[in-house]
């Protein structure tokens, strides 16, 4: 039955449970055991909580949301439980066995929704890059070719879901750190408008507005199902998302209608998209075309514009990462704690002024409103590459390369997906296209500001024409 599970999505593996088919305590022992069989080769599941894991599944506690029972997995950073390990890929909390004294906001609405915690998930330090080798915790692999990386900053739930080692996990994106893994590991991902998903209690902001939290899945059903379980305002947040005229999960399989849609594949900046990510492009273009929507290619100028306001910001936000650090353990973070490329970043962000970081947000919001326009003018969807790069072979970028090294590819992995981080606009990674190596090939959907429903709508419609559910990697349960 384990290898069965391995295969349902968690839309499915619930029904099951609802039928009761399958118990939870069922389907938690079959992923620790996909878990133990499969992840010594990934390395994508860093802190086990198995034993919790049983006793909560077993408990008159577990909640009886839409989810209930179905194994889950938290990315070891923003989002944080109780009692657990809480290490942000950093080797300094590694080694004071730092643990988190409660549950996030969205880890108790993920516990609302039934899902049960085996375990959280590799990510690089402090989620900075675009691939997940931390020094704390080495490489996880991609299970389409070890040889390559899953992405990043959500690299370790983006292994486990393609491996089926869970149906589900969670992920947060501040530049792509959904949409990349999604792209590389054959997922789909989907970052959601700006405040859908709380940060709360303990954050507002995170690099400033660029962070958006959900999760990786193999189905586009499961996408829309988790956000209607998790996006509601809890109190203090700065933001409120507009609210869905009708459950994300009944825009699955509704008619999305006759949709203006413009594609690129340029994403300025002097990054051009590699061959097979352009292909993917022209592919999905094609499709939607056959679907009966007006497909045309299209230029943004604003799209390719330079982002300055984005660098200012994330470093002003490493450089305070590491001054809360340094309050939580009572001892400063020095250089020998910090990977050389953050320790950088922190550098800069402690040289900037409080007018500089203002500065650097009024360029952001100009941007945003520049390519937010091309909206307005009557295009429902813009179709373009999730990446501009293929998954990057471990090692290439590696946290102890020099940053010259690092720069140009994590530029690419970033081209298509950092500027939605700006908008806050929703953006949906789909897997529908395969490179000549056989690696996962992306392609990002980016709708209206609020517009998910459009979004699931579309994406469901491409996941009939062209489906995925039956694609698995080499390494699989």
């Amino acid at each position: 039955m384990t290898d069965e599970l391995a295969r349902l999505d968690a839309t499915a593996q619930a029904e099951l449970v609802r039928s009761g088919d399958v118990t939870p305590s069922e389907l938690v022992d079959a992923a620790i055991e996909r878990i133990e069989a499969i992840d010594p080769t990934l390395n994508a599941v860093i802190h086990r909580r198995f034993e919790k894991a049983r006793e909560e599944v077993r408990s008159a506690d577990l909640a009886d949301g839409p989810f209930r029972g179905v194994p889950f997995l938290v990315k070891d950073a923003v989002c944080h439980t109780a009692g657990d390990p809480y290490h942000c890929g950093s080797r300094f909390l590694k080694e004071i066995g730092f643990r988190a004294d409660h549950d996030t906001e969205l880890a108790r609405r993920f516990r609302a929704a039934g899902f049960v915690f085996v375990g959280k998930t590799n990510t690089p330090e402090f989620a900075l890059s675009a691939t997940t080798e931390p020094l704390a915790y080495g490489a996880t692999r991609n299970p389409w070719n070890t040889d390559h990386s899953p992405g990043g900053s959500s690299g370790g739930s983006g292994a486990a879901v393609a491996a089926g080692l869970v149906p589900v996990a969670h992920g947060n994106d501040m530049g792509g750190s959904i949409r990349i893994p999604a792209t590389y590991c054959g997922l789909v991902g989907l970052k959601p408008t700006r405040a859908r998903n709380s940060l709360g209690p303990d954050l507002g902001e995170y690099w400033g507005p660029f962070t958006h939290e959900h999760v990786l899945t193999r189905s586009v059903r499961d996408t829309a199902a988790v956000l209607d379980a998790t996006a509601i305002r809890a109190p203090g947040d700065p933001y409120k998302a507009p609210p869905p005229a009708r459950p994300w999960a009944q825009e699955v399989g509704a008619d999305p209608g006759t949709l203006r849609i413009g594609f690129t594949t340029s994403g300025g900046r002097g990054r051009d998209a590699h061959p097979e990510c352009v292909a993917a492009v022209e592919s999905a273009a094609r499709l939607l075309e056959e679907l009966g929507h007006r497909v045309e290619p299209v230029e943004i100028t604003a799209l390719a514009a330079p982002m300055p306001g984005f660098g200012v910001i994330s470093s002003a936000t490493v450089a305070r990462d590491l001054e809360i650090w340094a309050k939580r353990i009572g001892r400063e973070v020095g250089e020998d704690d910090i990977e050389p490329m953050n320790w950088n970043m922190a550098q800069a962000g402690r040289r900037l002024s409080a007018a500089e970081y203002i500065a650097a947000l009024a360029d952001v919001y100009a941007y945003a409103r520049g390519v937010e326009a091309w909206w307005e003018e009557g295009w429902d969807v813009l179709l373009t590459p999730t990446s501009a790069s293929l998954p990057a072979k471990i090692g290439e970028l590696a946290p102890l390369r020099e940053p010259a090294e690092l720069m140009p590819g994590l530029a690419a992995a970033t081209t298509f997906t950092m500027p939605f981080n700006t908008t806050g606009q929703p953006a949906l990674s789909l897997p529908l296209h395969t490179s000549s190596d056989g690696l996962p090939v992306g392609v990002q959907l980016v709708g209206a500001y609020a517009r998910e429903d459009l979004l699931v709508r579309l994406a469901s419609q491409l996941e009939q024409a062209c489906p995925w559910a039956d694609r698995r990697p080499p390494v699989h349960a």
